[in-house]
């Protein structure tokens, strides 16, 4: 891949991983108490992470940098609203971004052979 290219991957990527962020940094704010931590921790922000990587792997197939970034994306939240026990979530929506990227590539196939 030339740089073109990943410019071009990353530009596609921002609404997703923008969504992502929103959600990163705003369910936090929800959290009152252990049961809406867990809440937004176990729930909320997995179903985010699925579902907008889901959607981008639909879209645009599977590209690892997109697991990478909601990951990294993850990593500032734990210094604002969380504290260290948080880390494991970094890995934890990690994972669930490349599943959902992942499942998102056979709607991909199908819609660019329709396309075709």
């Amino acid at each position: 891949m030339d740089n073109k290219q990943i410019i071009t991957s990353i530009k596609s990527m921002l609404p997703f991983l923008l969504v992502v962020v929103l959600g990163f940094y705003l369910l936090p704010l929800m959290i009152v108490d252990t049961g809406s931590g867990f809440t937004v921790l176990l729930i909320l922000l997995p179903m985010l992470c699925f579902i907008c990587s889901f959607i981008y792997g639909a879209i645009h197939s599977f590209h690892i940098l997109f697991v990478v970034f909601v990951a990294i994306l993850f990593v500032p939240v734990i210094f604002i609203y969380l504290n260290s026990t948080a880390w494991v979530f970094v890995i934890i929506y990690g994972v669930i971004a490349l599943f959902g990227s992942l499942l998102g590539i056979p709607i991909h196939k199908i819609v660019s052979k329709k396309k075709a």
